[in-house]
């Protein structure tokens, strides 16, 4: 019997798919990781400006606890009532606070005076719509 044959003997059929995606998700974990590793951390700050470096810590932190959340759960410990839970729901707090400030960014301003503009010549003026009609009365009204 070949180690393949044993190994598919030690879990049950019905679970091989998901193994087979967890495999390959831990597979690119580990390639953004040395990714990550392979620049200096304070090479890598020096090139983002305070928002992004923000982001960036918060996803290292969020993904290090994630993994320690999985690590809990493979050793048997019940991860929700583990402290890592509240510190993930922290970390969730932080990052929709810099998701709000990024969304803040990204809205667009309004531009007072080109709104007034806008609305300005959007309107109908009674008095200037006589203005531009032509010089010829109308058949049944007398001009004033």
């Amino acid at each position: 019997m070949s180690e393949d044959d044993t190994n598919m003997e030690e879990y049950p059929t019905e679970i091989h798919d998901y193994l087979a995606a967890f495999e390959k998700s831990l597979g690119s974990v580990d390639e953004m990781l040395k990714t990550m590793m392979s620049v200096s951390r304070s090479e890598l700050l020096q090139k983002l400006d305070p928002l992004e470096q923000a982001k960036l810590d918060l996803v290292a932190v969020y993904t290090l606890n994630s993994m320690f959340w999985v690590y809990l759960a493979t050793q048997g410990i019940n991860p929700k009532e583990h402290p890592v839970k509240q510190e993930l729901e922290r970390i969730r707090t932080y990052m929709n606070k810099v998701k709000e400030i990024t969304d803040k960014k990204k809205a667009s301003k309004l531009d007072k005076g080109a709104a007034s503009r806008f609305v300005k010549n959007a309107l109908w003026e009674p008095n200037a719509e006589n203005e531009h009609t032509s010089k010829t009365p109308t058949k049944g009204k007398k001009r004033q």
